[in-house]
């Protein structure tokens, strides 16, 4: 998950209000409501944000792993390492793929 809570205190590191943002460097109100609430940001709007506050993107953006997609990872990748132990002992042996 991606969470924006470090813009905050950059903004107030920076002085920079959620007013100045929209008042003067014509962020919109909407814009702010989903740094809010976590929710997809472009990237050029990121880079615009970063210009604005004099900030790196990780002054910004966090990123927190998801635990359930963690999990749903790490069958994968235990899933495709089979696969390619499998294929590997196939092509070194000469064996073919059994037929399910």
């Amino acid at each position: 998950m991606i969470k924006y809570d470090r813009l905050w205190k950059t903004m107030e590191e920076r002085h920079i209000s959620q007013y100045d943002l929209y008042t003067y460097y014509e962020v919109s109100k909407s814009l702010l409501h989903k740094f809010r609430k976590n929710e997809n940001i472009e990237i050029f709007t990121l880079d615009r944000i970063c210009t604005i506050l004099e900030c790196n993107i990780e002054d910004i953006v966090e990123h927190v792993p998801d635990e359930q997609y963690t999990q749903y990872v790490k069958m994968q990748r235990k899933a495709a390492a089979a696969d390619h132990s499998r294929a590997s002992r196939q092509k070194e042996y000469g064996e073919t793929p059994s037929e399910k």
